[in-house]
């Protein structure tokens, strides 16, 4: 069946690195050996990003984030995605994309990118809109300021 109101969502796989990035940070590997082991793995960028923004870093936390978003992109791309549609927060192999989008956004901002930080803002929210309220529990970095009046 065709879905009528546009593409059919992106699911990354099930074995997607993010699943073995989780599983070792749940082991208690730190986000650096995680993200050097596990290069592809687009969650273990989106922490180290998040973690340098809190730590007041924005230019690593930009590093981080955009290393993350190109690692999902690539992947999202690998898994029928074609630019547009939904990339459901739900489903967890997703969420690492999210979140390095997120933190994209974030480090963006605080470091005057504001256009960039729009076009996050604007791709998180087509992507899935409650991405930002799921995500927050990661970091309250993620959770999307209101568009600025400008």
């Amino acid at each position: 069946m065709t879905n009528l109101l546009g593409p059919e969502p992106t699911l990354l796989p099930e074995d997607h690195p993010d699943i073995a990035a989780r599983t070792a940070l749940d082991a208690g590997d730190s986000l650096r050996d995680v993200a050097a082991r596990i290069p592809a793995a687009s969650y273990a960028w989106g922490r180290l990003a998040t973690e340098a923004l809190e730590a007041g870093d924005a230019v690593s936390g930009y590093a981080f984030a955009r290393t993350g978003y190109h690692r999902g992109l690539d992947a999202l791309r690998r898994a029928g995605w074609r630019g547009a549609g939904p990339v459901p927060v739900t489903h967890v192999p997703n969420q690492g994309f999210l979140i390095s989008l997120l933190a994209l956004g974030a480090a963006a901002a605080t470091i005057g990118e504001t256009d960039e930080a729009q076009r996050c803002r604007s791709f998180a929210l087509d992507c899935d809109p409650a991405a930002p309220e799921v995500l927050a529990e990661v970091s309250e970095t993620l959770r999307l300021a209101p568009p600025s009046s400008s």
